[in-house]
């Protein structure tokens, strides 16, 4: 018997940490920094209805201190990624980028002044509570038009939870993932995720070795031209410039296809386009075998939209329906405002999966009565988030992937983390290479499995080293 929404919000209570036995292990965080880093996209990304052609990362480094003294340094880093976590319709890109780091600001004072001490998932336990609300005084002080989603502060929040869990695998000279054991985090998920974890561990719902390799799943967003007629001004810049040639570049076996969610002729002709011509590359290469996603980014106004769009690219080519391996987000995120729309006979046909909507246990539960049989991790809403929703996924057996927020440098390699210890994953989202690879250049040389894919599969050789494996910059 699964617990509820209306019993998880009764069981759910935050544990003060002082009620907890002290452990030597467990740290308390000394010391915040961040700072920012720009960068512009080599081409344009559509998605969703909206054009992104930059990036800000948020750069995070702290310090920490066991009980018995011990001390390390953890890095963690994020793309702000607000055109995604913060859209709005009466804020500009400036104001919901400077929102967003005037949270980080808040955040990193909250983080540094933090009193607690235990492991890094009960740090964000205690304070993510508290980000919210600063998230609220961000949007009354700043009299923002929209408040501050919990999205956009999950995004913001991400990259100082990561650099906990660093910091500790790090004092500890462990991988985080070897950091969840009953010996560091006694105790079951109850704590975080009400009754219905009582005795369920951590460590029990990850593998106990990293995957060697993983699909990379590679995206064609809506400006993103098809072939070398689509092309209108050549980049030149040495890269792939159509879906052919980044086929043949990087091996791939796994495609992401963005969708309008808005006009159903255009989305099935692109959903036909882009497998007549991957089959022609796969040909090309000897390739039986590769899959699809479909991601509307919530812009479908219902699910007979989705069934429509899958009855015409079932009818144009049978076999290209066969290639789809999940439907990502078809409608909108806020699910409560949006009960009606609900994906039972969608999920009939494909794994339907959560993306923007899953922000917590309650969101995740919300949508298993709606319908959706999948979820989407990101690094981006938190490395401690990830780990309790991989470990729901588990026990409701829920189809899982990973994703990336265009992710580049130590931020894809976090994510490549998680996609690599969480069992099952579809694959993995790595779209930085397409569209800003300049963010990747500093991290390549030291991780060629991950930069450098050239076989279709990431490589998780290169980051099995303490913390997240990524070294301190």
């Amino acid at each position: 018997m699964t617990i509820s929404r209306r019993e998880f919000l009764g069981a759910v209570a935050v544990s003060p940490l002082t009620l907890m036995i002290p452990r030597p292990t467990d740290i308390r965080i000394d010391e915040v920094r961040h700072s920012y880093q720009d960068y512009i996209y080599r081409a344009p990304y559509k998605f969703g209805g909206r054009v992104v052609d930059r990036v800000t990362l948020l750069n995070v480094h702290c310090r920490v201190t066991t009980r018995n003294g011990k001390t390390a340094r953890g890095f963690g880093s994020m793309t702000m990624g607000n055109m995604w976590a913060f859209p709005s319709k009466t804020m500009t890109y400036d104001q919901t980028l400077d929102a967003m780091k005037e949270l980080a600001d808040r955040i990193a004072r909250l983080t540094g002044e933090c009193k607690e001490v235990g492991h890094p998932l009960d740090l964000n336990h205690v304070l993510e509570p508290e980000y919210v609300k600063a998230a609220n005084v961000v949007a009354i002080a700043g009299k923002l038009a929209e408040p501050v989603p919990k999205l956009a502060t999950l995004v913001v929040s991400s990259a100082f939870d990561a650099a906990m869990h660093d910091a500790f695998g790090k004092v500890h000279g462990r991988n985080v993932y070897a950091t969840y054991g009953p010996d560091l985090l006694p105790g079951d998920l109850s704590r975080y995720l009400g009754s219905d974890f009582r005795g369920e561990r951590l460590d029990r719902a990850l593998l106990p070795r990293a995957q060697p390799r993983i699909p990379l799943f590679h995206s064609v967003g809506g400006l993103d031209p098809l072939e070398r007629k689509d092309v209108e001004k050549p980049l030149g810049d040495g890269l792939p410039e159509t879906l052919p040639e980044w086929i043949a570049y990087s091996g791939l076996v796994r495609i992401k296809i963005k969708l309008s969610g808005e006009d159903l002729a255009w989305d099935a002709d692109r959903v036909l386009a882009i497998d007549r011509i991957a089959a022609a590359a796969q040909a090309a290469r000897g390739v039986r075998e590769w899959s699809y996603c479909l991601d509307f980014n919530e812009r479908c106004p219902d699910v007979a939209y989705v069934l429509e769009c899958l009855r015409r690219v079932r009818a144009g080519s049978p076999a290209g329906f066969e290639r789809i391996l999940y439907v990502e987000q078809p409608t909108a995120r806020d699910l409560k405002a949006n009960r009606a729309n609900v994906m039972h006979e969608a999920s009939k046909l494909r794994p339907v999966v959560i993306d923007e909507s899953l922000t917590d246990l309650e969101s995740l539960l919300l949508a298993r009565e709606m319908g959706y049989t999948g979820v989407a991790l990101k690094a981006c809403k938190g490395q401690s988030q990830a780990m309790l929703m991989a470990a729901a996924a588990k026990k409701y057996k829920m189809f899982v992937c990973v994703q990336d927020l265009t992710c580049p440098g130590a931020s894809l390699i976090h994510s490549v983390g998680i996609s690599a210890h969480v069992p099952a994953v579809a694959g993995i989202e790595a779209n930085a290479r397409q569209y800003v690879p300049a963010a990747n250049e500093p991290w390549a040389a030291r991780f060629p499995g991950i930069f450098n894919v050239r076989d279709g599969y990431v490589r998780t050789g290169e980051i099995g080293g303490p913390g997240l494996g990524i070294a301190d910059p």
